[in-house]
C-alpha cells in the first residue's frame, strides 16, 4: 500500500471530515484547545483529497484501530468514573481535589458536585466577591438550594456582589477555583455522611407506608422533635405536591419507565391520589389524556405494584435532585405555605 502523502495533522481532517459528511456528531471538546485548532487549521486550509488518497486514509485509519487491544480512560475525573464503587468515597474526593488543583481538571465541576451545606459554609466564610463568583458559576438548582440556606443579609450581600462578577476572565476564573477547593479542604467532615435525622429519614423514603407510618408513630411516643425532623426530611410519593415545581413534572416522567408511571396513576387511591392529579395537572392537555388512557388500559394494578412504582419515581426525582437538576422546595417552606393557605381559609369572611 502506497503512503498517502499527508501529514498526521491532515490525516486526521480527513478522518473528521467523512465521519461528519456522514452525519456523525463528533465531540472533540477533550481534546487540547491547541489540538482543536490546529484540527480546525488543517481543515480550512485543505482544498480537495483525490479519491485514492482518501480511501488510504480510512484503511490505514481502520488497521489503527483493530490494532488497539485496550485504552484507559483520560484524566482523573473519566479514570474515577470507571472506578466509581471500587474506590472509597474519601479516596475518590481527594483525587478529584488534587486533579482539580494540579490542572488536571475542572475545579467549578468539583465545586459543583459538593453539598449544599459545605457550600453555604464557603458562602460564609469567603469574602463577598468570592462568594458571588461561585454562586454565578453553580447551577441555578444547586445555587438555588444553597441560598436559601443563609442569612437574609448576607444573600443580599452576596446577590449585589453577582453585578460585578460578569468580566472575570478564565485564568481568574480558574484561580478563584481553586482557592475554594482548598477552602473546602479546611472544612469539619462528620466521620458518618448525614446526621441522624438524615438517615432515618432516607431509610424510611424507601420502606413501604405502614412501615413507616407504625415507625413514626413510635418514635413521637419516643422522642416527638425527633420524629417532627425525621418527617421534614422524608420525601415520599404525597410529598411531591409540596414539594416540586409544576415547570419539574415533564422532565421527571422523562425519567421514569412510562409503565411505572402507568401503574402509579392507575394505582393510585386516598391519600396518593392528590399526587396523581398533581402530575397530570402539570403536564399538557395531550399528554396528560394520553396517560389517562394508557393507565386505564392496563386493568388493575396491586398495591404492591403501585407503591413500587411510585418508590420508583421518588427515586427518579431524588436522582435529578443531587445531580441538580431540579430543586426540591424545603419542607419547612412548604409547611409554612400549606399553613399560610389554611389561615387564610379560616378567616376568610363568607
Amino acid at each position: 500500500m502506497l503512503e498517502p502523502m499527508l501529514t498526521p495533522r491532515q490525516k486526521a481532517a480527513v478522518i473528521v471530515r467523512l465521519l461528519i459528511g456522514d452525519g456523525e456528531k463528533l465531540s472533540l471538546e477533550r481534546l487540547p484547545q491547541s489540538a482543536q485548532a490546529a484540527l480546525a487549521h488543517e481543515m480550512a486550509v485543505m482544498s480537495m483529497v483525490d479519491r485514492t488518497t482518501r480511501d488510504q486514509v480510512v484503511e490505514e485509519f481502520c488497521e489503527s484501530l483493530e490494532e488497539v487491544g485496550l485504552t484507559f480512560p483520560e484524566g482523573m475525573d473519566s479514570t474515577l468514573e470507571v472506578l466509581d464503587g471500587t474506590l472509597s468515597q474519601d479516596t475518590t474526593d481527594r483525587l478529584r481535589r488534587m486533579a482539580a488543583v494540579t490542572g488536571g481538571s475542572d475545579p467549578w465541576e468539583r465545586i459543583a458536585a459538593m453539598q449544599p451545606d459545605h457550600l453555604r459554609q464557603l458562602a460564609e466564610t469567603e469574602a463577598t466577591e468570592i462568594a458571588a463568583v461561585m454562586f454565578s458559576k453553580l447551577p441555578v438548582p444547586k445555587a438555588a438550594g444553597t441560598f436559601a440556606l443563609i442569612s437574609p443579609a448576607r444573600a443580599r450581600q452576596i446577590a449585589y456582589a453577582m453585578s460585578l462578577t460578569g468580566d472575570i476572565e478564565a485564568p481568574a476564573l480558574r484561580r478563584i477555583g481553586i482557592a475554594l477547593l482548598q477552602a473546602a479542604e479546611s472544612l469539619a467532615r462528620p466521620a458518618m455522611d448525614g446526621g441522624p435525622v438524615e438517615k432515618v429519614g432516607a431509610i424510611l423514603n424507601f420502606t413501604t407506608s405502614g412501615t413507616r407510618d407504625e415507625v413514626l408513630s413510635g418514635l413521637d411516643e419516643d422522642d416527638a422533635n425527633f420524629a417532627q425532623e425525621v418527617r421534614k426530611s422524608i420525601f415520599t410519593w404525597v410529598n411531591i405536591p409540596k414539594r416540586v415545581d409544576p415547570r419539574d413534572i415533564p422532565r421527571i416522567t422523562r425519567e421514569v419507565e412510562p409503565l411505572s408511571l402507568q401503574r402509579a396513576i392507575r394505582g393510585a387511591k386516598n391519600a396518593s391520589l392528590p399526587t396523581a392529579e398533581f402530575i397530570l395537572s402539570s403536564m399538557s392537555s395531550r399528554m396528560a389524556d394520553s396517560l389517562r388512557e394508557e393507565a386505564e388500559a392496563l386493568g388493575r394494578v396491586t398495591a404492591s405494584e403501585a407503591e413500587d412504582a411510585m418508590t420508583e419515581i421518588v427515586a427518579a426525582i431524588r436522582r435529578m435532585e443531587d445531580a441538580g437538576e431540579l430543586f426540591l422546595i424545603a419542607g419547612e417552606a412548604a409547611d409554612e405555605a400549606e399553613g399560610s393557605e389554611l389561615a387564610m381559609k379560616s378567616t376568610k369572611i363568607p
